[in-house]
């Protein structure tokens, strides 16, 4: 939650998803911190604690590099395994975008206020209230016995093959989701869509629902500008997979895990 106490704790700087290192350390004493930045931030949040010690994010105004710092995606902290720091980063920087976003009220134009013991934007003149958001999207893996459909996107890095994933629209369901989405991205029909888990997902705020469904009818036609391609992966010859810790990866390797008679994987949480 925000805070009014201007001492004590540590405290991270973020930028866009990334978050100023000394390459040893990302998280420094907060005074300390507020120092090195000046007038460079634009906002101060609480985000929880670590090791009993509160801690909090202080979003940036631009791009900055300071003696010894420099910013480092936070992509790099979820492949490295350090999971419990992972997961303090995902979180500043949901709040720090938040943040950032939402200064100004999207009705009148005018400065938007903190609210006082919870966490909420709002604007005095026209009353508009601001929550940190989630954006719900689907993500499935389809399956055609031996065989998983695992598409490219142009974003991917190269060579790399993961689920159909995409965000849910006003007045649908998850499950329509997913079927609309596999529908658009590849032109495939599916059936026995089935949950299995969710993950939020910090690219900025995503709350990725993930889904097995299997091939009904159709043929791949991926959808241009979204899909630069999209196939049929033998489960003994796929192509390579999205990192570990993420729900792609996950689902992909269940399928296989409950294909072969292996150990189920398990999801971090």
């Amino acid at each position: 939650m925000p805070s009014t106490d201007l001492s004590g704790g540590l405290a991270v700087a973020h930028f866009r998803m990334s978050f100023l290192s000394d390459q040893h350390s990302l998280l420094f004493p907060r005074e300390w911190l507020r120092e090195q930045l000046g007038k460079t931030y634009i906002a101060e949040q609480g985000i929880g604690h670590l090791n009993g010690e509160a801690v909090y994010v202080f979003e940036l105004a631009e791009a900055l590099e300071l003696p010894g710092l420099s910013l480092e995606n936070m992509r790099h902290f979820m492949m490295d395994g350090r999971l419990v720091l992972f997961r303090l980063l995902a979180f500043a920087s949901q709040i720090g975008t938040w943040a950032r976003e939402h200064r100004f009220c999207g009705s009148c134009g005018q400065a938007m206020q903190q609210a006082v013991g919870h966490r909420m934007m709002q604007c005095q003149p026209c009353r508009v209230q601001q929550y940190p958001r989630l954006s719900p999207c689907m993500i499935v893996v389809v399956t055609r016995g031996d065989e998983i459909l695992l598409g490219r996107s142009p974003r991917f890095i190269s060579g790399m093959y993961s689920a159909l994933a995409g965000y849910a629209e006003p007045n649908e369901t998850i499950e329509h989701c997913v079927e609309r989405e596999v529908r658009e991205e590849v032109s495939l029909e599916i059936e026995n869509i089935r949950y299995i888990t969710s993950q939020n997902w910090p690219f900025p705020h995503s709350m990725m629902f993930g889904f097995h469904a299997q091939y009904k009818s159709g043929e791949i036609i991926p959808q241009p500008d979204e899909i630069e391609d999209a196939q049929w992966f033998n489960i003994h010859d796929l192509p390579p997979l999205p990192a570990k810790n993420t729900i792609a990866r996950y689902l992909i390797d269940l399928y296989l895990a409950q294909r072969l008679g292996h150990v189920e994987p398990v999801l971090p949480g």
